[in-house]
């Protein structure tokens, strides 16, 4: 037992979303009526003893926040709120995960009630705001794959509102220009050949005429002889 207290317990879904740098969980110390004091502690514990610099909460309620006082864990507490807030709420967070991340020193664990689609809607969002990724699309699709659940219609509506709002820490790239499928034909190594080889062709056809001429010219001076 007091190894295990050493060392610290792990959070519950704990996912890194930039390696050493920002990580997201479930609630340390479990969700709703499954939380218990032992097991905060011991996360806690974890979370101080793996370089944890600051804890972002996204819950409606203050819970955990005196634990973190007293585990000597920094933390910051933007709750969501409700849907009319939803815009402003997220520009909070994206400001302040943005702002610890500046620092290389800074090490960040997200968090929300569950692990779930409020939080892994605003992580989705986050790539977009950092500039990580560009699409909204693409930002559900890396969000799938690093935490290998499928984003159901509330994180959907968090990545919507991100795009909508134009909640980006940088501007935009603007989009590359397609090329159309006649010039990638021609600009082809194949292409190129095959225009070689006909300039070629059509290059020889006057010589082949003129010796074809030539010939008949000859033929016909030895019947008059």
């Amino acid at each position: 037992m007091k190894g295990r207290w050493a060392q610290g317990l792990e959070p519950r879904y704990f996912t890194w979303v930039i390696t050493g740098r920002l990580a997201v969980s479930e609630r340390p110390g479990g969700f709703a009526r499954n939380h218990r004091k032992v097991r905060r502690q011991e996360e806690l514990l974890w979370l101080a003893g793996h370089g944890f610099t600051h804890v972002l909460s996204l819950l409606d309620s203050p819970h955990n926040l005196h634990a973190y006082e007293e585990a000597g864990l920094a933390y910051e507490h933007v709750p969501l709120g409700r849907h009319e807030e939803l815009a402003e709420r997220l520009h909070d967070v994206y400001a302040t995960l943005g702002r610890w991340l500046d620092n290389p020193s800074e090490r960040v664990l997200m968090h929300h009630e569950e692990f779930g689609d409020r939080l892994l809607g605003v992580v989705a969002g986050f790539l977009l705001s950092t500039g990580l990724v560009y699409e909204g699309p693409h930002a559900i699709v890396v969000l799938e794959k690093l935490t290998g659940r499928q984003l159901g219609s509330v994180g959907r509506e968090i990545v919507a509102v991100t795009v909508n709002e134009g909640l980006f820490r940088s501007p935009r790239p603007a989009p590359e220009p397609l090329t159309p499928p006649s010039a990638k034909q021609a600009a082809s190594p194949t292409a190129a050949k095959a225009a070689k080889a006909q300039s070629k062709s059509k290059a020889a056809k006057p010589e082949t005429a003129g010796k074809a001429k030539k010939a008949a010219s000859g033929r016909g001076k030895k019947a008059k002889a």
